[in-house]
């Protein structure tokens, strides 16, 4: 076979395969790696399920005119917030530092919650 001939086919298989490589990447730019919001197990979305259970119960609890009732009843779910969030450091977080803080916030805020449940008890959650 002549050079020519080679060289011409070889020219037009490789302009095939170029070509057909070429026209599946519009389909392979779709293709993403799924967000962080999206994948059900991340910090992301547990963060995002902590905050929504936070708003939801702060939301829930009527509004007294009394400003020690309407603190209590306010407060304990955002401490219950912040425990689900320092529970979600503890459980996806790697920084020390930021791990020992999650795990005295846990703390701090389950004694504070505590308190005001007393308190609660003790003068009743409306007037």
């Amino acid at each position: 076979m002549p050079a020519f001939i080679r060289t011409t086919l070889y020219r037009s298989a490789l302009w095939m395969v170029l070509t057909a490589g070429a026209s599946a990447l519009p389909a392979a730019g779709q293709l993403r790696p799924a967000d962080a919001v999206s994948v059900p197990d991340s910090p992301t979305q547990a963060y995002k399920r902590a905050d929504s259970k936070m708003m939801d119960a702060m939301e829930a609890a009527p509004y007294t005119g009394d400003a020690d009732r309407d603190f209590v009843a306010h407060m304990a779910p955002h401490h219950q917030g912040a425990i689900d969030m320092a529970q979600v450091e503890l459980k996806y977080g790697k920084d020390p530092t930021l791990r020992q803080l999650a795990s005295r916030i846990v703390a701090a805020q389950r004694d504070e919650i505590a308190l005001m449940e007393r308190w609660q008890k003790e003068h009743g959650k409306t007037p």
